[in-house]
């Protein structure tokens, strides 16, 4: 692995995401861009749009997606388990600790790591870091609620909340037309290309967004747990559970890279709707982002990802 190799990676695979994204920031800091509103827009309407795209377009058969699914559900509770132990060996308290669980639990896998799935392994891994996506969404809206919410949650609500998650109709209304050979119409089919093409450069502006209201939080140590579990400790247990379930090529690439992403922006929402450490939670966030490229491009080379 020379420095070559890994300037190479890191300016043909990153950068350019880093470039995007700090125009998002440069704006958001400059025009006072509502985040929340952009990210709706994101939510329901571009995300789901991409994902119905990428499966429609890469007829993934059930075995491939469900190794992807298995994948995901060890990946994330695996961390999940190391993050529990390691807080009960330091003695932090129950709060933080259930913050720790969320930052380093979930990660970044739509507005950063689509993008960089697509840019390092090309357009026949993102189907897998699709499924990957859509995945860890629903965890994250089901179990990761349950642990903001400290157990104040029934898991009736979990539940539901599921069903509020527009890229699981999106992922389920492609399995169907697939399964069906159902033929779209073309005005329908050139509406789908037309926000699929816009979706990730769309993503990276409101990661900028999004960063920029970053806060500062006093706790270093819980600070520096969380971002190692993430940017550390989640690759190496990404390419340890790859190698178990036999993933190989582009499709391991795209899953440990997805693996390997900073926390996840949407932990903020949920510390804020749960009265958790929003500060805490949002230079998480910062940090684990800022210094991503440092542990990604390593990973990205070993990986084989394109130079």
């Amino acid at each position: 692995m020379s420095i070559k190799d890994l300037l190479s990676v890191f300016a043909n695979n990153i950068l350019p995401i880093i470039l995007l994204s700090g125009a998002g920031f440069a704006l958001a800091k400059l025009l006072h861009i509502d985040s929340r509103s952009l990210g709706r827009v994101v939510f329901y309407v571009f995300s789901p749009i991409l994902i119905f795209d990428l499966l429609l377009n890469n007829q993934l058969n059930l075995k491939e997606a469900g190794v992807v699914i298995i994948f995901t559900i060890f990946i994330v509770f695996t961390m999940g388990v190391i993050t529990y132990l390691l807080g009960l060996l330091l003695k932090i308290e129950q709060p933080i600790l259930m913050t720790i669980l969320i930052t380093s639990m979930f990660a970044n896998t739509g507005n950063y790591g689509l993008p960089l799935v697509s840019f390092a392994f090309g357009e026949d891994a993102l189907p897998y870091a699709a499924i990957y996506f859509v995945t860890t969404t629903c965890l994250f809206f089901s179990v990761g609620v349950f642990l903001a919410s400290l157990g104040h949650m029934s898991p009736r609500d979990a539940a539901l909340g599921l069903f509020k998650i527009p890229s699981l109709y999106a992922v389920l209304l492609a399995i169907l037309i697939n399964l069906f050979q159902l033929k779209i119409p073309t005005p329908v089919l050139r509406t789908v290309d037309l926000a699929a093409g816009g979706s990730i450069p769309l993503m990276l502006i409101l990661l900028g967004v999004e960063l920029s209201r970053v806060e500062v939080s006093a706790n270093l140590r819980a600070l520096q747990l969380s971002v190692a579990l993430r940017l550390l400790v989640a690759p190496l247990v990404g390419l340890f559970i790859a190698m178990l379930l036999g993933m190989q090529g582009f499709v391991r690439g795209a899953v440990v890279t997805q693996a390997s992403m900073p926390s996840i922006v949407s932990s903020a929402v949920l510390a804020m709707e749960y009265q958790l450490d929003s500060k805490f939670v949002t230079a998480v966030i910062f940090i684990s982002t800022i210094l991503s490229p440092l542990t990604l491009t390593p990973l990205l080379v070993l990986l084989g990802a394109h130079a």
